[in-house]
């Protein structure tokens, strides 16, 4: 099998693989990214991003990825596409094992992001990216004076059908079960105006058209007949996105809820190794932040490779 050799490999090709491969490149260190499938990850599917800095107008977030990872390129980072079964993190030099060859390097980056649930109402497939929707933050400037609903009891829903109250007039939230009532952050969000509780309430369906998403159907567990919304976005919050760790088999160390423990350059337990991006499982799974990630990563695999004592700046006052 063909051994790649390069100083920094780089698992995943999202905002934050693609952000450190752009800096490690520039300074002069080859490096490889490898993707599964570019198509796929949280920013991929985002239909529209509107708050990225320095990106004045609306912008899918397939495009945004694509110009992130042919900005990377143009600088000379090599991309591929490979399916990462396994590493080895123990020696000097980190090994990373793909049906496509095996690729070694003296700096490991862990950008394989996290991994959604697998749809599993009827419609949210069909719709996603087009009314349906796992990030408030990111799309709920999107329906302004509009009807939405949020399905899910968790904590993650109710943060994010707080942050849809700013901006829906009605914010339909479904729960199958009722939340505690010491749930304080459940009940304030019950005190909004705009808060419509459907109580012991199952999602049936997500309906639409080729405009996206128009309603759904819902089923009260004490009533007959279902209920059908008329409405224009559908936040889905069953179940949080696991970091993908799979690859990493017990060499990297990892905080509870499955995140890549890392320090505040990003570093894992293990010397030579960095994780970056939603891999981390931080609270803010936003683009800007996972390229952040990749921004202080790379610096400091620069100042690591090149025994430096400082961090090199990039950027020159004149």
């Amino acid at each position: 099998m063909e051994i790649i050799e390069s100083d920094v490999v780089i698992i995943g090709g999202g905002p934050a693989g693609c952000t450190c491969a752009l800096y490690t490149s520039r300074s002069n260190l080859k490096t490889v990214i490898l993707d599964k499938n570019p198509s796929v990850g949280a920013l991929a599917i985002t239909h529209q991003i509107a708050n990225y800095p320095g990106v004045p107008v609306d912008i899918s977030g397939e495009k945004l990825l694509t110009l992130m990872r042919e900005q990377a390129v143009e600088y000379g980072a090599d991309y591929r596409r490979a399916q990462v079964f396994g590493i080895d993190a123990s020696g000097e030099w980190k090994m990373v094992y793909t049906p496509e060859g095996t690729f070694k390097a003296k700096a490991l980056v862990l950008a394989s992001g996290a991994m959604g649930r697998p749809a599993s109402f009827k419609g949210e497939a069909d719709f996603l990216g087009k009314g349906v929707s796992y990030c408030a933050t990111c799309d709920g400037a999107f329906y302004k004076n509009r009807e939405v609903a949020v399905v899910g009891v968790n904590k993650e829903a109710i943060e994010e059908a707080t942050v849809l109250t700013k901006f829906a007039s009605t914010v339909h939230w479904i729960t199958s079960s009722d939340p505690k009532s010491d749930n304080e952050e459940a009940m304030e969000l019950m005190d909004n105006s705009n808060i419509k509780h459907w109580s012991r309430t199952r999602l049936l369906e997500i309906l639409g058209d080729d405009m996206g998403v128009n309603g759904v159907v819902v089923k009260n567990k004490q009533e007959e007949n279902p209920i059908n919304l008329n409405l224009d976005g559908v936040f889905v919050y069953m179940s949080g996105s696991k970091p993908i760790t799979d690859f990493l088999g017990d060499q990297i160390a990892l905080k509870e809820d499955g995140g890549v423990i890392v320090d505040d350059f990003m570093s894992t337990n293990s010397d030579g190794v960095w994780a970056i991006g939603d891999i981390r499982n931080t609270p803010f799974k936003q683009a800007v932040v996972a390229a952040s990630d990749g921004c202080i990563a790379a610096m400091s695999i620069d100042r690591y490779l090149n025994s430096r004592k400082n961090i090199r700046v990039d950027w020159i006052h004149s």
